[in-house]
């Protein structure tokens, strides 16, 4: 049985028995920023065990994709080393939301894998919690494994209820005894039962776990009964594909075995040379091609950071152990057409992102290329250079791997296993802080870096008013320092208790304006934080003193806030149409907001064409039409999730959150925003560019500025027209036709200078002088370009036979030169020697081939007497 059939089987089993077929949540938890990747089919449904959720079904059924190459969960080691190990996998998995319990769960599992899977019953064991004696009646005495199957497992890792048999989601909440099956290989396989000193060998596999929630524990650590107990099991794809195509390794089930193949085909093209197919690294190379793609599919690129950045070390131990078989060029990319053939049809999305997963792995590859050669050259002599029993690699190697060569140290340390050498992490680890501190002392940081405050937080008014009457200072900074008064002149950073000012955060810029009582005048043009909630304003006292105390009418620039509001309230906007019209793939990577225009960065692999750039400056004008509320909510940050706004993983967010909805779009958000969509009036982009692999910015402006811009455009245009003499909607057409027409110009314009050289190449002829056998000819052509010097030269040496020549060309004080010497001649006299002399005299220099060469110079003047040197130059070497 092929693992599609596998899969298809053991899905509509059990919706047989009841149970709704939920498709596979994405590799990348969309509303889980504490999850790096999807590591569990529960994950999806982790709020309803909670019972923070509730679904129209109290019975799931799903194959789920998940990956383990990060966090607590990280298999990437050992990928390539064992049998059943993968970055990848596909859980299959049966799901009860307070409905069934202990004896539905074990008679489902039992049923499906004798009686459709058809294993022998006696070929399967079965452990328990120890104390789970209600699992193993079950299992006894109602299934009928006997009591010499059935394994009692015990407290084993150290504390009460630690234990291989007892699941916990954390160190509180919902947890439970669970029930694992295991399959015996037989006698001619190592190993030892679970439970047994020899559990760890390959005889006996488990192949099912079913965790069985039915406490809720405690901070006390007491076991409290849940309501609704409930089933959450999971049955790894390849271990049962293994089983049932009774082979003993997950890479000879029929999925690998095909993946096997196109990674070996693509590695002997790259390299011209042969592997194995049972070897380590190919194995390395089908597993990873999974993780990868997936990977890719659900919004990640290789980056150095987060997500991006396990995808980067998955794609390159996979580039380096195809390096290893020989592979010289990119290769890894190919095998995406066989993994969309394997799995293409259980998960469309794949064959839908085929395009764009080949395109970003092929970008990779061509970027590691680059380096790869030389770091493990490097690598290799460091290596050879160990000595002694307890070998280790220093970390300041392993770290000029990574900064320079691009090496993860994980791909480093798996290069170093297969030699029996370690790496220095800690060495690594204190490498990497300190570039990390010479970055940041090298930095060109803010005035309000290194202010100390100690003084009360700031208030901030701003998302109500664009004034406060009564601003108290709280504090003065002048060059840095705390000072008691600042003067009229001084640059200076103010400390205030209550503020309309926005500062600086999130990618929108800080609010300008002014601080103004009787006395004094502020001019402030930068508010940026000292600390996460007090905002520094930086600017100029323009009259009077400032002092501690002191209270302004505080007043932020009405019109640059309006204007900031609109480009921030539409990049949120703009960042979901580019989901929609991109792919969720679509991930910000960086922002920033002022009066002048939006600046968004995001994930992204090739150009946006002009059509993607039309539909979404149509779906954000669209939203404007609608004009529709923008709301902000300050919300706990489960809520949040649970209301579907848009986080990003990495981000650091506090207990509570501020949730921004507005049109379609709802996101985390502190920054100020219009009122309704349509205060944005209109949206323009103007620019769009890369600016790192993978990321993509886009330009965009909003409202007076956009109508400013279109007006720009409109007079520009005007312009053109009116010299070329057509109406605006008549330019495209009428400026083709100029160009058709510069074209046709510049070939007869070229034909009449070819004419005209070959007319002067013929008087050219009775000037060559007999120089011991050698025709010499040294000789300027007027109008000629280049182009013409060349093909003149050819005529002449075709003419002359046995020659050496030099043709000049002149356009004011610029010349250029051509020197050539006929096949015969080239032992005696090289072309490239001869117009390097000339050229030296008028100012330049030049070289080429032995029988053609050119040059240019700077000097007019001097090039009669340049040509006239060539005679006696070419005779001294005849």
């Amino acid at each position: 049985m092929k693992a599609a059939e596998i899969r298809n089987t053991f899905l509509k089993f059990f919706e047989s028995k009841g149970h709704q077929i939920v498709a596979s949540s994405p590799v990348v938890p969309g509303d889980d920023p504490t999850l790096l990747f999807t590591n569990a089919g529960m994950n999806q449904f982790k709020d309803v065990f909670l019972g923070q959720d509730k679904r129209p079904y109290s019975r799931a059924t799903t194959a789920q994709k998940c990956i383990r190459a990060g966090g607590k969960h990280n298999d990437l080691d050992n990928v390539g080393y064992t049998a059943r190990h993968h970055t990848f996998f596909e859980m299959l998995g049966n799901f009860s939301f307070g409905d069934y319990f202990k004896k539905d769960a074990i008679s489902f599992a039992w049923e499906l894998l004798t009686e459709h899977f058809k294993l022998p019953k006696d070929k399967l064991w079965v452990t328990v919690y120890s104390e789970d004696d209600e699992a193993y009646e079950i299992w006894n005495k109602q299934v009928g494994v006997p009591a010499e199957r059935i394994v009692r497992i015990g407290d084993n890792k150290g504390g009460r209820y630690m234990s291989d048999n007892f699941w916990m989601m954390g160190d509180t909440g919902p947890c439970g005894p669970c029930t694992e099956i295991f399959f015996d290989h037989g006698a001619d396989i190592p190993g030892g039962p679970p439970g047994s000193p020899d559990e760890d060998g390959d005889r006996y596999i488990e192949i099912w776990n079913n965790v069985f929630m039915q406490f809720n524990r405690t901070e006390d650590g007491v076991m409290h009964p849940l309501p609704k107990p409930s089933v959450d099991t999971g049955m790894g794809l390849e271990r049962i594909a293994a089983v049932l195509q009774h082979v003993h390794s997950n890479y000879e089930i029929d999925t690998f075995v095909a993946l096997l193949a196109a990674a070996k085909a693509a590695v002997d093209g790259a390299s011209a040379g042969d592997c194995d197919k049972d070897s380590a690294s190919l194995k390395v190379i089908a597993d990873h091609i999974r993780a990868c793609s997936f990977t890719i599919v659900d919004g990640v690129i290789p980056g150095n950071e987060g997500r991006g950045y396990v995808l980067r070390r998955i794609a390159r131990r996979a580039i380096r152990h195809g390096y290893k078989l020989g592979a010289r060029t990119p290769f890894f990319h190919k095998i995406v057409a066989e993994l969309v053939n394997q799995m293409g049809e259980a998960y469309p999305e794949l064959r839908q992102a085929q395009g764009r997963v080949v395109e970003v792995l092929k970008q990779e590859e061509e970027r590691f290329f680059q380096t790869i050669a030389n770091g493990m050259e490097i690598l290799e002599a460091a290596l050879s250079g160990l000595t002694g029993a307890s070998r280790q690699l220093d970390g300041e190697t392993a770290f000029k791997l990574h900064d320079t060569y691009g090496f993860p140290v994980d791909l480093t340390a798996d290069v170093c296993r297969e030699r029996g050498v370690t790496v220095d992490q800690a060495g690594f680890d204190a490498a990497m802080t300190r570039q990390r501190e010479q970055a940041r002392a090298a930095g060109k940081f803010k005035m309000q870096q290194g202010l100390e405050y100690t003084g009360a937080a700031t208030t901030f008014h701003g998302y109500e008013h664009l004034v406060t009457e009564t601003a108290t200072v709280t504090a003065v900074y002048v060059d840095g320092a705390s000072v008691a008064q600042a003067q009229a002149g001084d640059d200076v950073v103010v400390v205030l208790d209550h503020t309309p000012f926005y500062a600086e955060s999130g990618g929108q810029a800080g609010d300008s304006g002014e601080l103004r009582n009787h006395t004094t005048r502020v001019a402030v043009e930068d508010t940026l934080k000292i600390q996460a909630d007090v905002f520094g304003h930086h600017g100029r006292v323009l009259e009077g003193t400032v002092k501690v105390g002191d209270v302004f009418k505080a007043q932020i620039h009405a019109e640059a806030r309006a204007r900031t509001v609109r480009n921030h309230s539409a990049t949120h906007l703009m960042h979901k149409a580019l989901r929609e019209v991109l792919g969720a793939h679509v991930q910000q990577k960086g922002s920033l907001v002022n009066a002048e225009r939006t600046r968004f960065d995001f994930a992204h692999n090739a150009p946006m064409t002009a059509e993607e750039i039309r539909k979404v400056e149509a779906i954000v004008n669209a939203e404007i039409l609608a004009n529709a509320d923008a709301q902000a909510e300050v919300m706990a940050l489960d809520d949040a999730q649970k209301s579907g706004a848009m986080m990003l993983f990495g981000e650091k967010y506090g207990d509570t959150v501020r949730v921004l909805s507005i049109g379609s779009s709802k996101e985390l958000c502190g920054g100020t925003h219009v009122r309704r969509t349509g205060d944005i009036g209109l949206f323009k982009i103007v620019s769009e560019s890369g600016v790192a692999a993978g990321i993509r910015r886009v330009e965009a402006i909003t409202g007076d500025n956009a109508l400013h811009y279109l007006q720009s455009l409109e007079s520009t245009l005007g312009a053109v027209a009116g010299t070329l003499k057509a109406a605006p909607n008549e330019v495209e057409l009428r400026v083709h036709s100029v160009l058709d027409q510069v074209r046709s110009l510049e070939k007869e314009l070229a034909a009449a200078k070819s004419k005209l050289a070959s007319a002067q190449g013929d008087e050219l002829l009775a000037q060559a002088v007999d120089v011991k056998g050698l025709k010499v000819l040294a000789a300027t052509l007027v109008g000629a370009d280049a182009k013409t010097l060349r093909e003149t030269m050819d005529k002449l040496k075709d003419k002359l036979k046995t020659a050496a020549i030099v043709l000049a060309a002149v356009d004011g004080d610029k010349v250029q030169l051509a020197a050539g010497v006929t096949a015969d001649s080239t032992a005696k006299v090289k072309a490239g020697e001869l117009v390097n002399f000339v050229a030296q005299q008028v100012g330049g220099k030049g070289g080429g081939k032995p029988d053609l060469a050119m040059a240019g110079g700077t000097d007019a003047k001097a090039l009669p007497a340049a040509l006239a040197s060539v005679q006696g130059w070419v005779g001294e070497r005849l």
